[in-house]
């Protein structure tokens, strides 16, 4: 009965959350990690306007130009991974700091780029920072209650979609006017203003926890609970609930979410050894067989998301011929390009509802498991001659289940791994995503170059479908569940 009476007299960061709700201090760390999102998406839409441009400046061949993109997705190959370690080693705010400097400074250093080479090595620069954005929705989580987790994690991948839209029509007012120059310049301003409020962030109070501060994470909670007008349960914070595990995989959902070693929790781990402890972390018994498949639904998200877009400027100009794939693809002058993007950045909206419908009723793993096998089910028509009206409707809803599973993507893993191993487990997942971004335009571009549309259409299908496998093979679901 004492024992019982003792642990009634403890609570967790879920069970603090949980009692003060989603209120305001959640909706000002939702603004200021959203601001960061539509930052992210600036920089890269960016590519689709400068590169044409570019070329035509400096006269570079096409083979250059391309060579831009792969710079910054090469450079978010290893800053998603730099990320990572940087936010579980030194903390959050130092993850986005990171991410915020790096693409702010060098994304406005290379609007005064003087050569090709000058630009091409700052993009890349710029990629370093782009990588580590991921440590802002990581962050955003942390504070949010687990009952509606999924549902504001949606919200909060929408930014992206307001991100794109935002950087088309600054790009349609601009590049006529001003060129690409300028549209560099202040595409970087989000970053920037992120720089001006980073101040007033504090510091995620998991991951306080997980280094034994729980001192500092008890402070920031009671702000919260101010904010919010609510109260703090009775009793002392602890970083998780008394042990009531069970290793053994489908047991328990819960459990599996809460099972790690407790060495080096009490006490500060020391900085050296973090990094290690939580790359180390992802081969665990409980978390290895996630951790791969992960990898590969990652690939196939960001492989599919830009062969639909290919995809899209391919057969919505069915008259043209197959080897102008990259003609019509970059268009610097042409206004269509601005509308093109603009239009299919509106079928995201449709997935992102979509997800936050489902996320919090039937799971993560049926929501996205289900949006991958839609999408390969509105694309596999596409092999076939259809009307243009026909098929604008099957891309604009395999967009739409693209986006929703994406952001269902990015509710599940922060939600998967543990606060000491969450950013650096995200980080080298995403960054292994973005493998699927950089084969993505060279085998569909290939194949439509060589007007074998058919054998696109399949292989993005064939990828949807081992996708939507490795879906059902996840061993975990996580609605509803507490994290560290």
């Amino acid at each position: 009965m004492a024992a019982e009476g003792e642990v009634s007299m403890h609570y967790t960061t879920d069970d603090a959350l949980s009692l003060v709700g989603f209120g305001r201090f959640q909706t000002l760390v939702l603004a200021y990690s959203g601001l960061g999102w539509i930052a992210e998406a600036f920089e890269i839409m960016l590519l689709s306007f400068v590169g044409p441009a570019v070329e035509a400046d400096w006269g570079i061949s096409g083979a250059e130009q391309g060579l831009i993109s792969s710079a910054v997705f090469a450079g978010m190959l290893i800053g998603s991974i730099a990320g990572g370690l940087i936010a579980d080693r030194y903390g959050r705010r130092t993850g986005f700091l990171f991410t915020a400097v790096v693409t702010a400074v060098f994304g406005l250093l290379s609007a005064f780029s003087p050569n090709y080479a000058s630009l091409l090595t700052l993009r890349f620069v710029v990629g370093l920072g782009l990588g580590a954005g991921h440590v802002l929705s990581t962050w955003f989580i942390e504070f949010v209650p687990a009952a509606k987790r999924g549902t504001w994690m949606v919200v909060f991948h929408a930014c992206w979609t307001v991100g794109t839209i935002l950087e088309a029509l600054l790009a349609w007012a601009i590049m006529p006017v001003l060129g690409w120059r300028w549209l560099l310049a202040l595409s970087s301003a989000p970053c920037f203003v992120l720089l001006i409020f980073f101040p007033l962030t504090p510091e995620s109070p998991r991951y306080l926890c997980s280094r034994g501060r729980t001192m500092d994470a008890t402070v920031i909670l009671e702000r919260i609970a101010r904010m919010n007008k609510g109260t703090l349960p009775p009793g002392v914070l602890i970083f998780r609930p008394e042990k009531h595990v069970d290793n053994n995989l489908g047991t328990s959902e819960t459990a599996l979410l809460i099972a790690e070693d407790n060495t080096g929790i009490e006490e500060d781990t020391s900085s050296k050894s973090s990094g290690i402890v939580a790359f180390q972390a992802l081969w665990s018994y409980d978390l290895i067989r996630s951790t791969f498949l992960l990898w590969f639904i990652y690939l196939a998200n960001y492989f599919t998301y830009y062969g639909v877009i290919l995809l899209t400027s391919e057969l919505s100009n069915g008259k043209r011929r197959c080897a102008s794939v990259r003609t019509h693809l970059m268009q610097p002058n042409s206004g269509n390009l601005y509308r093109d993007v603009l239009v299919t950045s509106l079928a995201e909206f449709p997935g992102l509802l979509l997800a936050a419908l489902l996320v919090d009723r039937i799971g993560r793993k049926r929501s996205m498991g289900g949006m991958l096998l839609l999408c390969g089910v509105f694309l596999a028509p596409l092999s076939l001659q259809l009307g243009e009206g026909l098929v604008t409707t099957l891309l604009f809803c395999a967009r739409t289940c693209i986006m929703g599973s994406f952001a269902v993507l990015y509710v599940y893993t922060p939600e998967l791994y543990p606060a000491p191993s969450r950013n650096t487990g995200v980080g080298i997942t995403s960054s292994l995503g973005r493998i699927g971004s950089i084969v993505s335009p060279l085998v569909i571009v290939g194949l439509l170059e060589s007007c074998r549309r058919k054998e696109a259409v399949f292989v993005v299908d064939l990828v949807l479908f081992l996708a939507g496998v490795a879906c059902a093979l996840l061993p975990r679901e996580t609605k509803g569940c507490q994290i560290q």
